[in-house]
This record gives C-alpha cells, structure tokens and sequence, in this order.
C-alpha cells in the first residue's frame, strides 16, 4: 500500500496564484524523486471548529486559506530516499525562498495506508 506525506498550511488569499505556480514547479521533483502523486486543495469550506480545526492547527488569519495537500509514495522507504535526495537538491533548495506562505505554521505527518477504495 502507499504512503503519505500531508500537509496543511495557511496561505494568504492573495497569493493563490503565487502558491500554485510553486506547487506546479514542485510537483514534477516530487515525482522525480519517487512520488507517484501530487494534490494540492485549496480550501473554500473549512469551518470553525468548538475545540480545534484547520484554521486554528495553523493560525490561519482572517486573509488567509487553508491548504490541504499530500504527496503518495509507493512506499515509506521511497518517501525516505526521497526526503534524503530533496534535502540536497538545490532546486528544492531554492523554493525556500518562494515560499508565499509562513512554512514556520505548516503542519505536515508521513503516513501509513489503513484503506484505500
């Protein structure tokens, strides 16, 4: 079964374009290096929780989006080699300086496949 990197991240509304033009650079590195998928969802229904809830696990301001996004893996070993390979690929390296969100609020987790229909 595959493996799964997600990730949520608040973005600022108006850097929708901005957001998505990175995330269509990377998604063909991801792919390079293992990953057999790439979905990056921008929020237009993500509600206030009573105790928790996307907006407040990133602080999401008022001007701000929620992004949901994972990355599939055949496997946690190619999702391992891939991190490794990204670490020191400077083309990776240089979307840390286009990041059109604070990456300092990203929530992200690698997980495993419980069911896949």
């Amino acid at each position: 079964m595959t493996y799964v990197d997600g990730f949520v991240v608040a973005v600022p509304a108006a850097n929708q374009e901005a957001y998505r033009a990175l995330a269509a650079k990377a998604a063909p590195l991801f792919k390079e290096f293992g990953a057999t998928r790439v979905v990056e969802c921008w929020g237009d229904d993500v509600p206030d929780g009573k105790l928790t809830d996307f907006r407040g696990a990133v602080k999401a301001t008022a001007d701000e989006v929620v992004v949901f996004s994972w990355i599939e893996y055949p496997s946690k070993q190619v999702r391992d080699e891939a991190n490794g390979r990204m670490r020191s690929d400077p083309r990776m390296q240089e979307f840390g300086n286009e990041m059109p969100f604070d990456g300092a609020r990203m929530i992200f987790g690698g997980f495993s496949t419980l069911l896949d229909e």
